[in-house]
């Protein structure tokens, strides 16, 4: 089974590896969402997991996110979407069954990482 909660942040970056005069390339801000899905078996307690303990894994990220600077946190230098979900995943598929984690930057934007 598989089950997901949707957290967000605000936060401003600039993408330095686009081309000269790139909209992106100069600093602008997002109203990033993300939703992070596990996967598992329901246990005992008829979940996979309990909601208030995937909110407690992902806290210390978005206080990290959260109305930052994202090119001047360590391994998001160069801020993408793709290089965020990344960023996520490495840090979080340490505690939780990961199974997908999307990053949404706009309303009709963003990627899905399965860890591969």
């Amino acid at each position: 089974m598989e089950i997901f909660r949707q957290f967000s942040f605000e936060a401003a970056h600039l993408l330095p590896h686009v081309p000269e005069g790139h909209k992106c390339g100069r600093l602008h801000g997002h109203s990033f969402r993300f939703e992070v899905h596990l996967s598992g078996e329901v246990g005992p307690s008829g979940m996979v997991m309990d909601f208030a303990d995937l909110s407690a894994a992902v806290r210390p990220l978005l206080d990290q996110l959260d109305h930052r600077y994202l090119n001047e946190i360590d391994g998001l230098e160069n801020p993408t979407s793709e290089n965020l979900v990344r960023w996520l995943w490495v840090r979080l598929a340490e505690s939780l069954p990961l199974c997908r984690i999307v990053v949404r930057e706009t309303c009709t934007s963003g990627v899905s990482y399965s860890g591969v």
